[in-house]
């Protein structure tokens, strides 16, 4: 299996959720979040001419002088790939995440029915955070796919890169990829509101003018939702906060305030079969008492909020994994080390 396709079709067909391809030492596949190495023996050059091969003449030059490359590969059948190839030690490396054609619903995915309801606002900000590999790109997915199936909108996804490919039902979809269709994300931002959007997907907030441009498009009647990579409400909240100049941030925190609908933080915890991993979110709603603390810069009690407001569909982390280990999906060792308050969480159990 010394050859790129072979390794793409064998981490496709075993469910896997990333390959890693370094010069120094053989592939590597992530399943169930765990790591399997490869065990027959690859050469340098094997590993190296993979890597190249997936790469145009731009990227290899960009690489070559020291820049990360973002993109997408695209296989012989036709299947997606997303792409980082990076240095290391003066050698090239690759994380490639498998992209699966069919988009998970958001009742396939086990996810609450609160996410349904956020689909349907006519404004504001909805925000996903977690650590890289928590499915929040996934989630997103099957939020943007629940409102193609369910309503009318005009939906533009702004990605770096595009990922999940949406085919249009009753929603009409755009999507932008920056460096190709677009310069950044701050600059489709400002382009968007030109463009008759509804909804307005941003793959990422990474930098004080895509934060700003995205809580102004949620101010002016869109439907925007993002990612961080953050874990919990009030950290998200704090990032977004802590992003601008002190002498802005009192004016950032009354508008968050006011255009935010729901932080939703996921992680996936290895379910206790071993065979798969389950979602655990904590979702902090933007309710009137959530957006007084946010202006009164009081985010630190916005956990007192969620364990208080579960009729209205709010949780906390480690109220869902308290959940999940009831339900018997994840063991109480799992829930643990998930936990950010491993204490608290054994009170809920």
């Amino acid at each position: 299996m010394k050859d790129l396709e072979g390794l793409l079709q064998y981490a496709r067909m075993t469910n896997c959720s990333d390959l890693h391809i370094s010069e120094n030492h053989n592939p590597v596949f992530r399943r169930n979040g765990r790591l399997e190495f490869e065990t027959e023996s690859y050469e340098k050059n094997d590993n190296r001419t993979m890597i190249l091969r997936m790469m145009n003449e731009n990227q290899k030059a960009g690489l070559k002088a020291g820049d990360d490359q973002d993109f997408v590969y695209i296989d012989k059948e036709n299947n997606r790939y997303r792409v980082n190839v990076y240095n290391q030690q003066n050698q090239y490396a690759a994380a490639i995440r498998v992209i699966y054609e069919e988009i998970a619903s958001l009742d396939r995915l086990g996810l609450p029915n609160v996410l349904k309801t956020l689909c349907d606002q006519p404004r504001g900000l909805v925000l996903l955070s977690g650590p890289t590999g928590s499915g929040k790109s996934t989630t997103l997915a099957a939020m943007i796919d629940y409102i193609n199936e369910h309503f009318d909108r005009h939906i533009i996804t702004i990605e770096d890169p595009v990922e999940y490919v949406y085919h249009q039902k009753l929603s009409m979809i755009h999507q932008r990829e920056v460096g190709s269709d677009v310069k950044s994300f701050s600059t489709a931002l400002r382009s968007a509101m030109r463009e008759d959007p509804d909804v307005i997907l941003v793959g990422e907030m990474r930098d004080y003018e895509t934060i700003q441009a995205a809580i102004t498009a949620a101010e002016t009647g869109h439907l925007v939702f993002s990612t961080l990579h953050t874990v919990g409400a009030a950290k998200t909240i704090d990032r977004i906060i802590d992003v601008f100049p002190e002498h802005k941030q009192s004016q950032i925190r009354t508008q968050l305030s006011t255009v935010l609908r729901a932080a939703i933080t996921q992680q996936l915890i290895p379910t206790i079969d071993g065979m798969g991993r389950v979602a655990a979110c904590e979702i902090l709603l933007g309710t009137d008492a959530v957006s007084s603390l946010i202006r009164d810069n009081k985010a630190h009690q916005l956990g007192s909020i969620m364990q208080t407001n579960a009729k209205e569909g709010m949780i906390t982390l480690n109220a869902a994994l308290a959940q999940l280990v009831r339900a018997g999906k994840i063991s109480a060792v799992s829930a643990a080390q998930f936990s950010s308050d491993p204490i608290e969480l054994r009170q809920y159990l």
